[in-house]
Order: C-alpha cells, then sequence, then structure tokens
C-alpha cells in the first residue's frame, strides 16, 4: 500500500543522494513545483558506487563493473575508482551519453519510505533538490490533488519498490547457493623505464563464484535458467571485465587533468 499523505512516522536512517526526504504532502508542499534542470544529475557526480536492481545488470554491465557490496550483498554499478568520484557523471550534471542511467538515480527526487506503524509505504520528496523550489515550472500539486508529475514518479517509485524486492529475492537465491566469493580489483602500474611495478589494489567486493556456478547439480542450473537468474549472472560475470576500462578512465581523466593544469 503507498500513501502521499504525511501522516507517518519520522523518517529515520540515511538514504544515498537524499539530503532531506519529506512524506509529500498538499499541505506542506502544495505550492512547491519543479523547474526544468538541463543536466540534472550533479548529486551523482560525488559518488562512485549506485545502487542497481537485478534486471538492470545487463544495459549497465555494457557501461560498469557490476559488483556485490556490504553484508547484504548490495548490487552496484561502479562509475569510479575512489569514494568520492564518478568517471560518467560531470560536475555538471550530465552522464556520458553512452553511460546507463540507474533506476535509483531516475527516481530522485522522490523515494518511498516505510511507515511500520500503518504498514504502508509514503511517497516522500528530498526537499534539498535545488529543483524544487515555490512556484516551480511543473506544479506537485493541482487543486488538491497529486499532479500528473506525482503520479507518474509514483508509479516508477512502486515499479521499482517491486524490483527492489525481486533484488532481495534473487540476493537470497546465490546466497542460499552459496555463490559469492570475495574477488579483488588489481592494477599493475608501470615503473618509468617501463618495468612492471607492484600490483594494487583497487577494490574488494564480492561476486558470483564461476566454479561454484559449474558446480551446481543439473536440476538447479536448469532452475536458474528457467527463472532468469543464469541470464542475470552471466551479464554481471562478463560486466567485471569492466574494471580495465574504468582503470583507462581514470587515466585518461588524469591525464587531461595535469594538460589543463600544465596550460594554466
Amino acid at each position: 500500500m503507498t500513501d502521499t499523505t504525511a501522516n507517518a512516522a519520522p523518517l529515520s536512517g540515511n538514504v544515498l543522494f537524499y539530503g532531506k526526504p519529506e512524506p509529500l504532502s498538499i499541505e506542506a508542499h502544495s505550492a512547491l513545483g519543479v523547474n526544468p534542470v538541463e543536466q540534472p544529475y550533479a548529486f551523482v557526480a560525488n559518488t562512485n558506487i549506485v545502487p542497481l536492481t537485478v534486471t538492470e545488470f545487463a544495459p549497465a554491465a555494457l557501461t560498469y563493473p557490476v559488483i556485490f557490496v556490504g553484508d547484504a550483498r548490495q548490487p552496484v554499478a561502479v562509475m569510479g575508482l575512489r569514494p568520492g568520484e564518478n568517471l560518467f557523471v560531470s560536475e555538471a550534471g550530465a552522464f556520458k551519453a553512452e553511460a546507463y542511467i540507474p533506476a535509483y538515480v531516475r527516481r530522485y527526487p522522490f523515494v518511498f519510505a516505510n511507515d511500520e506503524v500503518q504498514q504502508r509505504l509514503i511517497l516522500c520528496i528530498d526537499r534539498d533538490a535545488p529543483f524544487i523550489t515555490e512556484g516551480g515550472a511543473t506544479p506537485l500539486f493541482v487543486e488538491g490533488q497529486p499532479s500528473p508529475y506525482v503520479q507518474q514518479a509514483m508509479e516508477f517509485c512502486n515499479n521499482f519498490e517491486q524490483e527492489r524486492l525481486r533484488t532481495e529475492a534473487f540476493i537470497k537465491l546465490l546466497t542460499d547457493l552459496d555463490l559469492f566469493e570475495t574477488r579483488e580489483a588489481v592494477f599493475t602500474p608501470r615503473n618509468p623505464d617501463g618495468t612492471t611495478a607492484a600490483p594494487q589494489k583497487i577494490a574488494e567486493y564480492f561476486a558470483v563464484s564461476e566454479e561454484k556456478l559449474k558446480a551446481l547439480p543439473a536440476d538447479k542450473l536448469v532452475e536458474l535458467r528457467d527463472n532468469g537468474a543464469l541470464g542475470q549472472i552471466y551479464a554481471h560475470l562478463v560486466s567485471l571485465l569492466g574494471w580495465d576500462r574504468l582503470i583507462a578512465i581514470a587515466f585518461q581523466k588524469a591525464a587531461a587533468g595535469q594538460a589543463t593544469a600544465g596550460n594554466a
């Protein structure tokens, strides 16, 4: 069940990108609207990982390594090699033309919060979003009702919630089958004289073990194939080839920065 009323328990916890999420209500937000933003993704420029849902693995794999992190094995797209760095989003807020934009990003500034007392989801909006202002071009409410813009956002958030639950089920399935292993992303630089330098660890993360996958009984592999999980697993595994591309982009950006500094 979902709602747009403000009669919910106070929000708790932190949600990536959301500085001040508030339950959306006509009492608090009737005068607000959304102004057009030419490059609306500046809020993503300072993070190097973004959560994904399982159905996004294939399109995301064309651009980013798709890995699993934390105790919950949260799937994420890796967009940079260091915290605070995003190699695919400019400071002005533009994604590279070829980059996939995760649904987690596209739903902003809206998000659902759980009202555990009344067992429902409350649609919230980030009041820190700079394009949400009083008298904005696209209103949040029209004649006391959520505007078409808000209705569309609610539908998107509903779909996202379904995909989030599907992702949780996918992670549970992989965990129950003991398919995860710890991996490292390693870069081997070269010395100025061309010799190989000591390897450097870039990241440690969870990934599906190809050996464990191959060792599954035939009936389990058939089950993974039939429920669509096997295709998502292979999309994840193929995406890991993207670490080299990510490293190359980082070096290109660093070289461009040095060249700019040298010409200053």
